[in-house]
C-alpha cells in the first residue's frame, strides 16, 4: 500500500465530515438541562446557515466539496457548540429566507441572521452582533451613483427572494419592481453577465463580491438599516437566553471583531452590549 495512504484517507474523510466534534475543555458551571434540551435536542447543536459564494454579514461560504463553512456565523456556531460541550452540525440553505422557513419546522437549533419584522413573526431573536446595512452593487462603467439613481423606470434590479434585504428594497423603490433570485450568487452572476443593472444585499457581502468584479462599485448609503442577531425557533426561551448571553460574551471577548476582520469585513460595526432588535 502506498505510504501516504493514511494521510490520503484522513483527508478524504475530513472532506465528508458534516459535524465538528466540539467537546468543551472547561465548563465553568453546570448547564441547565432546559438549555441543552432546547439548543441541542438531538444531542448536537444544529447550526442553520445561509450559504453563498463568499462570506458576509448574514451568510457563510461553503466550498464545493463541503466541509466547515467559513464566516462569522460559522465561527459563532462552532464556539457555541464548544461552550455547550456538544458536536456541531451544519444545516445549509441557499438564502436566509429558506433558512427562516426551515427554522419554523425545527430543522435547526440556532442561527445568526438578519432581522426584520416579518422574520420576527417566525423566529425568536436575541442579542445582535452586527449592525446591518443593505445597499446595491453596480457593474463596471455603470452611471449609477446614488440610491436614488436606482429608482428609475426601466432599471433592472435583482434581490434575493424571501429576505429582509429584498423586502426593504421593494419598499424603497417606487418605480421599479425587484426581480427575485434564489441567492446572492445568482444576483452577482446576472450583474456580471449584464442582465441586471444592480444587485442588492448586505454591504459586507457586496464588498467581498465587488473584489471579484474589477470596476464594480458598492453604493454609499443604505435602503435597510437593521441588525444581524442570534435566532432560535419559537418557544425556546432557555435556549434563547443562553445563546444571547453567549453572543454578548463573544462581542466582549473580541471573538466577533476578530472573525469579521478575518473575512475582510473590517468596516462592519458591532452594536453596543445589550442591543436586541
Amino acid at each position: 500500500m502506498h505510504p501516504n495512504w493514511k494521510s490520503t484517507a484522513i483527508a478524504g474523510a475530513l472532506a465528508l465530515i458534516v459535524t465538528i466534534a466540539s467537546a468543551a475543555t472547561t465548563v465553568a458551571q453546570a448547564i441547565d438541562p432546559a438549555v441543552l434540551l432546547q439548543l441541542a435536542p438531538t444531542g448536537k447543536l444544529r447550526v442553520g446557515v445561509a450559504a453563498g459564494l463568499t462570506p458576509g454579514a448574514g451568510n457563510v461560504a461553503i466550498a464545493p466539496g463541503g466541509g466547515r463553512p467559513q464566516g462569522i456565523g460559522a465561527d459563532l456556531g462552532e464556539a457555541l457548540g464548544r461552550k455547550l460541550g456538544v458536536a456541531v452540525e451544519w444545516v445549509a440553505y441557499p438564502n436566509s429566507g429558506d433558512l427562516t422557513d426551515a427554522g419554523m419546522t425545527g430543522a435547526w437549533d440556532v442561527a445568526f441572521m438578519p432581522v426584520d419584522e416579518q422574520r420576527k413573526q417566525k423566529l425568536d431573536f436575541g442579542a445582535a452582533h452586527i449592525v446591518l446595512q443593505s445597499t446595491w452593487m453596480v457593474g463596471p462603467g455603470s452611471p449609477i451613483r446614488t440610491l436614488a439613481d436606482v429608482d428609475q423606470p426601466g432599471m433592472r434590479v435583482a434581490g434575493v427572494e424571501n429576505t429582509a434585504s429584498a423586502r426593504a428594497a421593494q419598499r424603497y423603490l417606487k418605480n421599479v419592481t425587484v426581480a427575485l433570485v434564489k441567492s446572492t450568487d445568482e444576483g452577482f452572476e446576472l450583474l456580471c453577465a449584464g442582465k441586471v443593472d444592480v444587485t442588492g444585499g448586505s454591504r459586507e457581502s457586496l464588498l467581498v463580491l465587488a473584489a471579484l468584479l474589477p470596476g464594480s462599485r458598492v453604493l454609499d448609503g443604505a435602503y435597510l438599516n437593521s441588525y444581524v442577531a442570534v435566532a432560535v425557533p419559537k418557544n425556546r426561551p432557555a435556549g434563547l437566553a443562553y445563546a444571547s448571553a453567549f453572543v454578548e460574551e463573544a462581542k466582549a471577548s473580541g471573538l466577533v471583531r476578530r472573525s469579521l476582520d478575518s473575512f475582510g469585513m473590517q468596516s462592519s460595526v458591532i452594536p453596543p452590549a445589550g442591543t436586541r432588535p
